[in-house]
């Protein structure tokens, strides 16, 4: 286990990271940079995030090259329309897309609700939602079938997860099948304008993580309505966020809560990511479960 990408590592092997449009694994498989690439330069989390706009030109170059797009609806006031591709089955009505600072993917079978602002590089992978009145811009990736919402700035969403209420998502890291709650919104700049300093596995200790760096939030891991994550905090996987104030800078896997944290009890833990995955049509796996429970005892 690479404790340098932590806690995206945890649940995953780097090549399954995804930055841009694709994985890692994906980019290889399709013949672009892939490995000897892209990890070198992964080094820690927030570099996600902060290379997510040259991995977005790259990808959406490799996906749409000698690609028709499917025409954009009459409805879209699209900005640079060159620079937008649209997979078969997507459904985008009444809104604006501004390729003009970057290509903008919409893959198949999306939706895009009315009355959302998007400004590329921006790629809405497959089966995703963008819900009405979403205001997205900065480098952003939504991975396969997440639901958002609110204000999302140069953030990367693995796949599976939900921000679909109001908050403000900058700068930020979401594993998969993570849901924050309404109103949650993180920090991403410190008042003094000082370097963020978030927490490192490898070493133990925090480190710089540059002049903006918000939330890097683990696989399974959800916040209560109203949550305020602090600037540059890392929650580990499997965690229940909830608690007054900001909250720490460092939440560890399998916490419930953060105001006398007494642990997120195993078995309750899987029963509850179940009911979460069955929302999506899915379950939890046999491999998931052994996976969990290895972390679970490594606390």
């Amino acid at each position: 286990m690479d404790d340098s990408l932590f806690p995206f590592t945890l649940t995953r092997p780097i090549a399954d990271i995804r930055v841009g449009i694709l994985t890692i694994r994906e980019k290889e498989q399709r013949g672009s940079r892939g490995v000897l690439h892209w990890i070198p330069l992964l080094i820690r989390p927030w570099h996600i995030f902060q290379l997510n706009a040259e991995a977005l030109v790259d990808d959406f170059m490799l996906l749409t090259s000698g690609r028709l797009s499917q025409p954009i609806p009459s409805s879209v006031q699209a900005i640079a329309p060159e620079n937008i591709f649209i997979e078969e089955g997507a459904v985008l009505q009444h809104c604006i897309l501004n390729a003009s600072t970057g290509p903008i993917y919409i893959g198949a079978r999306t939706e895009t609700m009315e009355g959302s602002l998007i400004r590329g590089p921006f790629a809405l992978c497959e089966g995703a939602t963008v819900k009405l009145g979403t205001k997205i811009y900065g480098a952003t990736t939504i991975g396969p079938y997440s639901i958002v919402g609110g204000e999302i700035k140069n953030s990367v969403i693995f796949g599976y997860s939900n921000k679909g209420h109001d908050g403000y998502l900058g700068d930020s890291v979401i594993g998969e099948w993570c849901n924050l709650g309404a109103g949650t919104s993180n920090s991403n700049l410190k008042n003094n304008a000082a370097e963020v300093k978030a927490w490192d596995q490898s070493s133990g200790q925090y480190i710089s993580a540059g002049g903006k760096c918000g939330l890097l939030m683990g696989d399974y891991s959800r916040s209560a309505i109203n949550t305020s994550f602090n600037t540059g905090t890392v929650v580990g996987v499997c965690c229940n966020v909830f608690g007054e104030g900001l909250t720490p800078k460092y939440i560890p896997s399998f916490s419930w809560g953060y105001e006398n944290n007494p642990g997120y009890q195993m078995e309750k833990a899987l029963r509850d990511i179940d009911s979460w995955k069955r929302f999506k049509g899915q379950a939890l796996t046999d491999a998931e479960i052994k996976k969990l429970r290895y972390i679970y005892e490594k606390l």
